[in-house]
């Protein structure tokens, strides 16, 4: 593991069903780590060793992976077969690693929550293999319908004239006003319609299309006079008369 002058080699794997390891911190240009088939709780050991890339910790018994964001060039991450149980804790810890690439989380607990997958190809998005899986397009749009409604209906809107691929989104991120229709016993002209209406609306909207009126006012320029009939008129004619039509 150490070299003659206590210096860590760039890459280190131990594999003797280690419960602890020792605080790793002084390492810092440690790249690879191997402490996988270990009997390992926790990761507390690794908290500044900020060149690490690649970080094998799969079968072990580890339930949190507290401190592990501060491993920003993390490039690998296996974590598969451990007691890891909190997909939101999990995820909080890996979100910062934005060069993370590949990660394994299967035959943990957390693995049991519904749409986890989709959950952490969401909140991971950097992360191009899952549990050694690609992670593909489809499982992408299908991420951003389930978790970000108003993104799937941007997306959709603006397809840039191609046929937009909606089987993937079932739900509707708008909802379509309902269309008002006239009840099939409404009856126009004078009569007198006592229909009653389960809905208040659609008792409002009939009785505005039967009393609906549109009244048009205009001036009458024929009693208005000009400007030399003032002059020769002797007394104020009043008020010029005003012209309604009335439509009903």
């Amino acid at each position: 593991m150490y070299d003659e002058k206590g210096s860590a080699y760039p890459g280190t794997k131990l594999r003797r069903e280690l419960t602890d390891v020792i605080d790793l911190s002084r390492f810092k240009k440690l790249k690879y780590l191997w402490l996988h088939y270990n009997k390992l709780n926790g990761i507390t050991f690794l908290t500044r060793n900020y060149c690490l890339t690649e970080l094998y910790l799969n079968n072990n018994a580890i339930f949190e992976i507290t401190g592990l964001h501060s491993l920003r060039s993390l490039h690998i991450l296996m974590l598969h077969h451990n007691e890891l149980t909190s997909l939101e804790g999990t995820v909080k810890e890996l979100k910062g690693m934005l060069n993370l690439k590949i990660l394994t989380l299967y035959q943990n607990p957390l693995c049991q929550y519904n749409l986890y997958r989709l959950h952490i190809i969401y909140h991971l998005p950097g992360v191009e293999f899952l549990d050694r899986n690609h992670v593909t397009e489809k499982e992408r749009r299908s991420m951003i319908a389930i978790f970000n409604h108003e993104k799937s209906h941007i997306l959709q809107s603006i397809a840039f004239g191609g046929k937009v691929d909606v089987s993937w989104n079932t739900t509707p991120p708008v909802k379509p006003k309902p269309t008002q229709h006239l009840p099939s016993d409404f009856t126009f002209a004078n009569n007198v319609d006592k229909t009653t209406f389960a809905n208040p609306e659609d008792a409002v909207f009939v009785r505005a299309m039967k009393r609906s009126v549109m009244a048009f006012t205009s001036v009458n320029w024929d009693t208005v006079p000009t400007r030399d009939e003032k002059d020769l008129q002797e007394e104020d004619a009043g008020p010029a008369q005003m012209l309604t039509i009335t439509l009903r």
